[in-house]
C-alpha cells in the first residue's frame, strides 16, 4: 500500500519528468509539488486532478492507499470530465453522485467489469440527455440569444 506522496513520487517518475515539468505542465509550482511529495500539504481537489492528469493516473488511484491499479476508475473519472465539460463544476458534481449512487447496484455482487461500465455509460447517456433537454426548454429566449442559438 502507498500513500499519496509516494504514488506521486512513482507516477512522475515513471512519466520520467522531473519536478519543474509537472509543475510547468500542470500550471502548479514546483514547491507545491514538493510538498505534496513530500506530504506536508494535500493538494485540493482541483490541483490533484491536474496531477493525476498530467501524469495519466486517476484520481482514485493517487487517493486511495489500498488502490493499486493507476488505471482504477478512470471511466467515471472520464465521464465527469466530460459533464464538468458540458455542464460546469455544478453538473461534475450530480453526475459524480449519480455515479455514486448506482454503484450501491454492484454490492456483494460478482459482474464483470465490462458490463458495469455499459451501465454507467447508459445511466450517463441518459443524464445527458436530460440535462441537455432541459437546459434547451428552461434557457430564457434572452440568453439563447446572446448564446448565438
Amino acid at each position: 500500500m502507498s500513500t499519496l506522496p509516494q504514488k506521486l513520487q512513482e507516477a512522475r517518475s515513471a512519466a520520467h519528468m522531473s519536478q519543474t515539468e509537472l509543475a510547468e505542465k500542470t500550471g502548479i509550482t514546483r514547491r507545491s509539488i514538493f510538498s505534496y511529495e513530500n506530504g506536508t500539504s494535500v493538494p485540493r481537489p482541483g490541483i490533484l486532478r491536474k496531477l493525476a492528469e498530467a501524469l495519466g493516473v486517476t484520481e482514485l488511484y493517487l487517493t486511495h492507499d489500498d488502490c493499486d491499479d493507476p488505471n482504477e476508475g478512470r471511466a467515471r473519472e472520464e465521464n465527469i470530465r466530460m459533464a464538468r465539460e458540458r455542464f460546469g463544476s455544478k453538473g461534475a458534481m450530480e453526475a459524480a453522485e449519480l455515479l455514486d449512487r448506482n454503484s450501491a447496484f454492484f454490492a456483494g455482487g460478482e459482474i464483470p467489469q465490462e458490463d458495469k461500465d455499459a451501465f454507467f455509460e447508459a445511466i450517463m447517456t441518459a443524464y445527458v440527455t436530460a440535462k441537455t433537454e432541459a437546459k434547451k426548454k428552461f434557457t430564457p429566449n434572452s440568453k439563447k440569444s446572446s448564446e448565438g442559438k
